[in-house]
């Protein structure tokens, strides 16, 4: 493996750190999106910052644009507290408009500046260690590394700094408040962070690619935990093997290196968001039916515990009194005999100690409007569950 792809995989590894650990706070507010705005409307403030320096590496460059993306977030915010209009369409307001400027600005009085579809949308990591940072004469590696490790650094220092500020202001915005925090200081804190990190990224990676890594790795951490310092590290994970994987997708494919991170991090999704233990769409879907069934289990019970004629607990007439098809009929009766809650004797269904207990009690949350108490009930009573 060369020089070169070891920088570009560096490169990749510390843009998906430094992304993930802002990206898991904007999707826990539900202001994934902004990131997205951020990415775009930073351009004016690197078009200024290059007006005054004419030097597109210096640190003002940074500074300007992270002040855009502040602006960006109190400019949709201003929009939406009106009242006219949501947060997504703030967004969709906001967001052109600024990097319209930008363009503007750029067509207008810097037409030498190079600036197309994969320097701003797509970047182009492959290009990232032909820009070297020289001190001296000496090499001292790509200025990506540099930019996206000093900034992967301060928001590190700023997370172990403030985590617990941060939490409580995510998830209670008052409570944080009575504890003292400030929620609107850790809000404009975390919008500094995101703009910077987009802005240090922007580079070597481009907008599409920032956006996906804050995004992707978050949500899938999402769907996998609820812990927030798990959902971090998940975050941070799977960033970073979709860094690599998708380099070498990539360099399999002879294709573009952002655009197969990007796969790669649609795929880690796309398999969380079905087989995630309790979140997947697998795992709900099976939630879901196992409802199904225990709700018509408490009905079938019901029915036998207002029904002591024969003829309406006999096996083969559920079809005809419970409205049931045979396939329901079989996982109804299967669920209540592993639970003990029926016996069937010469094909009369009847209810146990057990089943008349439950059958009981379930009758009485029901008519003392306590339903939501059948959950704790059913954990009680089931051994098996539908």
């Amino acid at each position: 493996m060369s020089q070169p792809q070891i920088e570009i995989q560096l490169i990749a590894m510390l843009v998906a750190v430094a992304c993930a650990i802002p990206g898991t706070f904007l999707v826990l507010r539900k202001m994934a999106m902004i990131s997205d705005a951020i990415s775009h409307s930073i351009l004016p403030g690197i078009v200024i910052g290059f007006f005054i320096t004419q030097d597109l590496s210096s640190p003002l460059l940074i500074v300007l644009a992270a002040a855009t993306g502040v602006l960006t977030v109190v400019m949709v915010e201003f929009i939406q507290k009106t009242g006219l209009v949501k947060e997504d369409t703030a967004i969709g307001l906001v967001f052109p408009a600024l990097f319209s400027i930008g363009v503007i600005m750029i067509a207008r009085h810097a037409n030498d500046v190079h600036l197309d579809v994969d320097a701003v949308l797509l970047g182009e990591l492959a290009f990232a260690p032909f820009d070297r940072f020289m001190v001296g004469g000496t090499d001292l590696g790509p200025k990506a590394l540099w930019v996206i490790g000093s900034i992967l650094l301060i928001t590190l220092i700023l997370l172990f700094s403030f985590f617990k500020e941060l939490k409580v202001s995510t998830f209670d915005s008052q409570l944080a408040a009575t504890l003292g925090f400030s929620p609107a200081l850790m809000h404009y804190g975390l919008m500094t962070t995101a703009s910077v990190t987009t802005v240090g990224a922007f580079d070597a990676v481009g907008a599409i690619l920032v956006v996906a890594l804050m995004i992707a790795p978050a949500a899938t951490a999402y769907l996998l935990t609820e812990d927030l310092k798990k959902m971090l590290g998940i975050a941070v994970g799977v960033g970073l093997l979709s860094a690599i994987g998708g380099y070498w997708l990539a360099n399999y494919l002879d294709a573009s290196i952002a655009g197969a991170i990007t796969s790669v991090l649609g795929l880690f999704f796309f398999a969380a968001f079905l087989f995630a233990p309790h979140r997947g769409w697998i795992s709900v879907w099976r939630k879901r039916r196992r409802q199904r069934i225990e709700v018509s289990m408490l009905t079938f019970l019901l029915h036998l515990h207002n029904h002591k004629e024969e003829s309406e607990r006999h096996i083969d007439h559920l079809q005809d009194h419970i409205n049931w098809q045979r396939v329901r009929a079989k996982s109804v009766l299967r669920l209540a005999r592993n639970n003990n809650m029926i016996v069937i004797e010469n094909k009369i269904i009847s209810l146990t100690g057990k089943g008349e207990q439950f059958t009981d009690e379930a009758i009485q949350h029901i008519t003392s409007d306590k339903t939501t108490a059948l959950e704790s009930m059913k954990d009680e009573f089931f051994l098996f569950r539908g």
